[in-house]
């Protein structure tokens, strides 16, 4: 009985210790795999472990400047993490957008425009810390939020500001009052949303609906949504989400440009010249293959 006893030791030692061998394969490969990932790989990681800590509130903190990342090398697609699900209105009452992020008057509007009445309550969307109150000479009286997830956001034209640099604040905090400070036509929360320096469509993170929703916890950022003329300010974009890298990286593939509409131009000689389907120009330009083009008119051209 002995040696059998000593033989079935033996056997579950080996055994165990191919099976810990084993686990140490697995955990190599990954790592090694990681480890030939591009850099947006290891920011995924990174910014995961970070949304519950502190990092981002001590990253380029700098409280006298509208935007300390200016000298910042912008990289995308970028990845930002979310813990809730929804987020809390800037204002108490229904959110009108009057004005998108996109190209508007020759100007890139970095933002949106939500309707609201002078002496309103503007509040935080989500947690964080205000690193900046001042004002600018666009945007009057304004306050910045950077939050656990490295995002800021920018609440402009306030007739009072009622926080203070370096405030915690919590999500559906009052931070402010609506008004017309700065270049405004009219009362309306400018708002503003950024990662890096990078200004995002802000419709692509948050669905400005009844219900409040974050559009995705785990959310990849391209080109197209950090940059203001591929997109028209009286108009909401399509939103398609990337949720994965490999969904970012295809989408960065698609070759974007802008076409300015000249006189005798027609959507089939755009179409054959710059090898776009009709459809597509129609469709990402909200217009009709019937629509009349105006001179200095601005097309979205996608390539596949």
């Amino acid at each position: 009985m002995k040696p059998l006893c000593l033989y079935l030791f033996l056997f579950c030692l080996c055994t165990n210790s191919y099976a810990q061998y084993r686990d140490s394969l697995k955990i190599d490969t990954v790592a090694t795999y990681h480890l030939k990932e591009q850099d947006t790989v290891t920011q995924m990681k990174t910014i995961k472990k970070d949304s519950t800590s502190n990092i981002w509130l001590t990253e380029f903190w700098d409280t006298s400047t509208y935007d300390p990342y200016k000298k910042e090398i912008k990289k995308h697609p970028f990845y930002i993490v979310f813990t809730d699900s929804v987020y809390a209105s800037p204002i108490e009452r229904k959110k009108v957008i009057t004005s998108r992020y996109g190209w508007r008057n020759r100007r890139p509007h970095k933002g949106i425009d939500i309707d609201l009445i002078t002496g309103d309550n503007v509040l935080a969307m989500l947690d964080g810390k205000v690193r900046y109150v001042g004002s600018q000479a666009g945007h009057g009286k304004l306050v910045i939020i950077r939050h656990f997830n490295g995002l800021e956001t920018v609440y402009a034209h306030l007739s009072k500001q009622l926080v203070k640099i370096n405030d915690m604040v919590s999500k559906g905090q009052t931070i402010g009052k609506g008004g017309t400070t700065g270049n405004a036509r009219g009362s309306h929360l400018h708002l503003e949303v950024s990662f890096k320096g990078m200004y995002i469509y802000p419709e692509y993170l948050f669905d400005f609906g009844e219900k409040n929703r974050i559009r995705s916890q785990n959310i990849w950022v391209t080109k197209n949504w950090v940059t203001p003329h591929f997109h028209n300010s009286k108009r909401q974009s399509l939103i398609s989400i990337c949720d994965t890298y490999e969904e970012a990286l295809q989408s960065e593939k698609k070759q974007q440009q802008i076409y300015v509409i000249r006189q005798g131009d027609t959507l089939s000689e755009i179409s054959k010249k710059y090898h776009v389907s009709i459809s597509s120009i129609c469709k990402n330009n909200a217009i009709k293959k019937t629509s009349t083009l105006r001179i200095g008119q601005k097309l979205i051209l996608i390539k596949n």
